[in-house]
């Protein structure tokens, strides 16, 4: 069985002008050597240009599957290098995209708790200057994962993945993607009321407008 690790891990390089509402952005992530320092709000020296829509401590990290990005690799017919879809992490041996909400992992000495899926924007399609990119990203669902800090510490690339927690109401990343169904949302109230997770705020929006 492939142990489950991070191949690289990724923080921002430079920021560089973008047409959105901020004017900037720090999506072009790249990867770094050695220990990272992980905080309750991310990775040590990263930034999020539009706090607005990324960062805070519900979306600390973001993380994709190395498989994810090679599924793209073939389709665009290049390399997608480590951190150019902005993530923080890029993983292999883990199904990231379908990884159950509330699930903790322990990477280096720091933990993690799968929060919700990347929602593509026009920030993220610019900078892959692919046709419908953002419809593309959509119906492909393998968004990756936004990450709470569950406990600071470092990390760095080649640290094993393990999962410390996997709650039990089975309410992927994918489902909420693609809109939970009502059992689904009400599986993950039951969740939430048994202190298994902390439901986001996004989250919380989703059940509500299915029940």
């Amino acid at each position: 069985m492939t142990t489950a690790r991070v191949t690289h891990v990724c923080r921002v390089f430079q920021l560089l002008p973008d047409r959105g509402t901020v004017g900037v952005t720090a999506i072009d992530k790249r990867s770094v050597e050695g220990k990272v320092k992980v905080g309750k709000l991310g990775l040590y020296a990263d930034v999020q240009a539009d706090r607005a829509h990324h960062g805070g401590d519900e979306q600390a990290v973001y993380a994709f599957a190395a498989e994810d990005a090679a599924v793209w690799a073939a389709e665009l017919g290049r390399e997608i290098a480590p951190g150019e879809f902005g993530e923080n992490l890029r993983t292999e041996g883990l199904d990231v995209s379908n990884a159950v909400i509330g699930t903790r992992c322990a990477i280096g000495s720091a933990e993690f708790e799968v929060t919700i899926p990347r929602t593509p924007c026009s920030t993220f399609a610019r900078r892959m200057g692919e046709d419908n990119w953002v419809q593309r990203f959509t119906d492909n669902g393998n968004t990756g994962a936004y990450l709470r800090v569950t406990r600071k510490g470092s990390i760095q690339a080649g640290d094993e993945i393990t999962v410390t927690f996997l709650p039990s109401h089975g309410v992927s990343v994918k489902d909420l993607f693609r809109g939970p169904t009502p059992a689904q949302a009400r599986a993950l109230q039951d969740a939430e009321k048994a202190g298994e997770l902390q439901l986001t705020p996004k989250v919380v929006r989703e059940v509500l407008r299915v029940l």
